[in-house]
């Protein structure tokens, strides 16, 4: 059965409206709001034949338990979260060279959600969480993606050591950003079929995954900063290979 999760706010929905409208379940809105943006919101839910109803601000307060709401809430449905056979099956099938994130142990959901709205514009096809270790999908998580969770392949593995092996066996070069290595995210091909692996904040990428890797690569920096904010990382990361892709 697929979860469904509260949205808060009139840009949630309105992204959603126009991304991927069939996911909003129903819509909360305050029912003294009369001002021309409101207005505009109950307009495209009638025509698109939206479910909506009016609310009391005290029950919309209740629903969203602290979160400021603008007097908007909305009950979507998250996509559903595939597993290390479909991801593996995907790979397989696949006739072109997919870039995919590997998440490992990410467990602030803005850093969660904006590493996915990183993927979605630097064009990766699939995203890889492990389970134990990692934030949830939720509400902040959708936010903080810009609904990109809505058109990401996104995959939840029990064993993400094991998943990098057989993604291995099936011709994935895979590295890890780390900050002890020789190497630099810019001096490695990143145009074939490639895995690139980012670690939890703070403590980065666990052993046991780093050994896994096939290449262990480094961002240079200047300055006095010792490390990025994972979700900054992998932005870089995601684009230097979105740039060598285009280059080709």
């Amino acid at each position: 059965m697929s979860k469904s999760i509260n949205l808060f706010g009139f840009h949630s929905i309105e992204s959603l409206l126009i991304t991927n409208p069939e996911s909003i379940i129903k819509v909360s809105i305050q029912s003294n709001r009369k001002d021309k943006r409101a207005a505009e919101l109950i307009n495209t839910l009638t025509r698109q034949k939206i479910p909506f109803l009016t609310s009391d601000r005290n029950d919309l307060d209740r629903i969203a338990k602290g979160e400021i709401h603008q007097g908007v809430i909305s009950e979507v449905i998250l996509p559903p979260l595939m597993n290390e056979e479909s991801l593996l099956n995907s790979i397989s099938e696949n006739s072109t060279k997919p870039l995919i994130l590997i998440l490992d142990s990410i467990q602030d959901p803005r850093n969660l959600g904006a590493c996915l709205r990183s993927a979605n514009a630097a064009g990766v096809e699939h995203v890889v969480i492990n389970k134990d270790g990692s934030a949830p999908i939720n509400a902040l998580v959708h936010k903080t993606s810009a609904g990109a969770i809505n058109t990401l392949r996104i995959y939840h593995v029990t064993n993400l050591s094991r998943t990098i092996k057989d993604l291995q066996k099936r011709g994935v070069w895979v590295i890890g950003l780390d900050g002890n290595s020789q190497s630099t995210i810019y001096d490695v091909n990143l145009t074939d079929t490639t895995a690139i692996v980012m670690g939890s904040e703070g403590k980065g990428i666990r052993q046991l995954i780093k050994k896994t890797c096939d290449q262990i690569v480094t961002i240079p920096m200047s300055g006095d900063i010792e490390s990025l904010n994972v979700s900054v990382a992998t932005g870089i990361a995601l684009f230097e290979s979105k740039r060598q892709r285009e280059s080709t």
